[in-house]
Parts: structure tokens; C-alpha cells; sequence
């Protein structure tokens, strides 16, 4: 049984009409329900370049613009490149205090205004596997937290506690990576895999002291059963970062946990440090043609030291979810996660695991 009028009605959302379509949600977590205007076209140059470029704004008065130019499949797929830029407005970022042990009362807020210019190159030397080389400039501004509920993060936290409160250098990244991806379809993956290890430089303005190294290393794999009508997705990242020099980073450039996208049992930016660990499972089956359903487990911690890159003393989650898709691809994604600090639930107009990872801007 499935639902052909939705599933239609769905699909011309999705399309568009003349490269214009209304484009749902990809705002930061915690910024509420967001829609705007957007143009996309993947057929210039006989399907060789891609243009998009959407303006979006929420309900709660978070802002969102960006603009993306690509060859993903210059040189008959031998090469690749993107430029990519992005501003963000988003007046009520959650902090809660640095390190695992920060406590759920001490929910402050503060507002981030940040712009990014990113180029990305590479090559394509087997089919699957992409190396490359990226670069990007980042400014940041903040400004004390509009969420009038929680106490402003500047009210609360020094900045010894919260490093970079008060001095918001600007950043030059340099990086490399290289990834793997043969998921059959990466807007609803069913078999296949992703993996990816990138590696990135942090340089600020000159005079300021917060230069670091990062390298972070994700891995997801999708296995099928009965038609690929079930599926075991299994996904994992860690984070490590390397202040130079013994500097820190800046605590909104920090690895985050908690959220729709990882600790899904957890507020969104629940837990910051230098570094991070995170792996999910979900078993996903076919309900009626349009509808999946998930159960879902998650664990994750945050922590300061390498030497804690294990499987102890992690938060974890568990939960359900509901997928929507139209033409093989996730449309919108409700998850429902239990937690020792409660219940959460998702709206999300993606796919759980995967996105816009090679960039520099924190709040994608």
C-alpha cells in the first residue's frame, strides 16, 4: 500500500519548477522550522557544472544564505571542484560549559554570526575514491545569546571557561582528505558504504594564539537484507584536535555531541571539548513504498585528552524514527530518542548520517 498523491505532491515540491523550489530545514539544530527560496541546477554544461545558491529563515529569526558552484564531474569524472560560500545569523546557540561532566542546569546561550568562503579540489584516480585539497576563510562574530529563557553565555562563563569569548579571531583553514563513498544512492542509502578521513590546519589573524590541527575520521556502511527492503546502517566518527603550541580553541570551534544528527537523545550542543567520539546503529525496514521505519541506538562522549579515545564512560540514547522518501531519497526524517536527560524529538530534512562535512563553518 503506499500513498501516490502525497508521494506526487512531494515530488513536485522537491523539482521545482525552472531550477526555483522551495527548500525545508537545513538550518542549524535548535533553530526551529525553517523554509525559503532556492535555485538549483544540475544540468549546465550537459550536467557537467552545478549552480545553487538559497536563502533561508526560520521561526525563532535564524538566518541562512549560501551559494555553491561545482564540477563533481570534470575530465570525464577524473576531477572535481567546488567553491562555496556561506552566512549564518543564529541568535541562540546552546553552551553548556567545556568537557563531558558539564551539567544540563547550566544551559547558556549566545549568538553567532559567521561568514565562510571554501574551494575545494581533487581527483578522482579509481572510480569511488576522491583526493583533494581545500582551503577556506572564515569570520566570526558573536554576540550575547536572544533566547530570553537561558542566561547569555558571556553572563555566565569567563573567558578562561569558555575560550574566545572575548577575542573572535578570524580563520584561515588549509586541508586535505580523501574519501570513499559507494552508497547506492547517498540521499537514502540501502548498500554500500562512506568513508572519509580529513585533515585541516587552523591559522588565525596574526597576534592571536589559536592555531590548531584537526583531524577527523568518519566511517558509515549500509548492509541489506530481503531486497534491500531492511537495512543495518552502522555509522562512527572521531574527532582529534591538536592545539599548537599549547594554545586552545576556541570553544564555538570545538567538536560538539547532542542533537538530530548524533546523541539524538541529548539537546542540541549538549557536550563540548577538543575531541570526540560517536557511533550509531539503526536497523531500518520498509513499511509501504515511501515510509521506512528505524530503531535506533547511539553512543558518544566528548573528551580532552587522546588518551580517552575508547568506549568508556559514553552517553547513550535510544529511540524510533520514521523516514519519508521520495524518489529513493529521504524527504523528511522524524526520530524520537530516550535519553537519562529525557526525550527528544527530530524533524529533519535529511538523510541521519552524512552531509556537508569538508567546510569550515561550525553550524552548517
Amino acid at each position: 500500500m503506499g500513498l501516490p498523491r502525497e508521494e506526487k505532491l512531494l515530488e513536485r515540491v522537491s523539482a521545482g519548477i525552472g531550477g526555483f523550489r522551495l527548500k525545508l530545514g537545513g538550518l542549524v539544530q535548535g533553530g526551529g522550522f525553517a523554509l525559503g527560496p532556492e535555485y538549483y541546477r544540475d544540468d549546465l554544461a550537459d550536467g557537467n557544472l552545478l549552480f545553487r545558491s538559497a536563502a533561508q529563515a526560520s521561526i525563532k529569526g535564524y538566518q541562512r544564505y549560501d551559494l555553491q558552484f561545482s564540477a563533481p564531474h570534470f575530465a570525464r569524472n577524473k576531477l572535481f571542484f567546488e567553491l562555496f560560500g556561506v552566512h549564518h545569523d543564529y541568535p541562540g546557540i546552546n553552551y553548556y560549559g567545556s568537557g563531558p561532566d558539564s551539567k544540563r542546569s547550566s544551559r547558556t546561550n549566545f549568538r553567532i554570526i559567521d561568514t565562510s568562503l571554501d574551494g575545494m579540489f581533487g581527483v578522482q584516480p579509481i572510480k569511488y575514491l576522491r583526493l583533494g585539497v581545500s582551503s577556506s576563510y572564515l569570520w566570526t562574530t558573536l554576540g550575547p545569546g536572544k533566547d530570553l529563557r537561558f542566561a547569555s553565555t558571556d553572563q555566565v562563563f569567563t573567558p578562561a571557561e569558555a575560550v574566545g569569548l572575548d577575542a573572535r579571531p578570524d580563520f584561515l583553514r588549509l586541508g586535505t582528505f580523501a574519501r570513499f563513498d559507494y552508497r547506492d544512492n547517498p540521499g537514502g542509502p540501502r548498500s554500500g558504504g562512506d568513508y572519509l578521513v580529513q585533515y585541516d590546519r587552523y591559522r588565525p589573524r596574526p597576534g592571536l594564539v589559536y592555531e590548531f590541527r584537526r583531524l577527523n575520521v568518519e566511517l558509515a556502511q549500509y548492509i541489506p537484507f530481503f531486497n534491500k527492503r531492511r537495512v543495518l546502517a552502522l555509522h562512527g566518527r572521531a574527532v582529534l584536535t591538536y592545539p599548537d603550541n599549547n594554545t586552545a580553541v576556541p570553544f564555538y570551534l570545538q567538536p560538539t555531541l547532542g542533537g538530530g544528527e548524533d546523541l539524538r537523545g541529548f539537546r542540541p550542543f549538549r557536550f563540548y571539548d577538543n575531541n570526540l567520539l560517536v557511533v550509531n546503529g539503526e536497523y531500518r525496514w520498509e513499511v509501504f513504498s515511501g515510509l521506512d521505519m528505524a530503531l535506533f541506538a547511539d553512543g558518544g562522549k566528548v573528551f580532552a585528552r587522546h588518551a580517552d579515545l575508547n568506549f568508556r564512560n559514553m552517553e547513550a540514547d535510544f529511540g524510533f524514527g520514521f523516514r519519508f522518501n521520495v524518489r529513493n531519497n529521504v524527504f523528511l526524517r522524524i526520530d524520537t530518542a530516550f535519553s537519562h536527560e529525557g526525550f527528544q524529538i527530530w524533524f529533519k530534512f535529511n538523510n541521519v548520517f552524512g552531509g556537508e562535512r569538508i567546510r569550515s563553518s561550525r553550524f552548517q
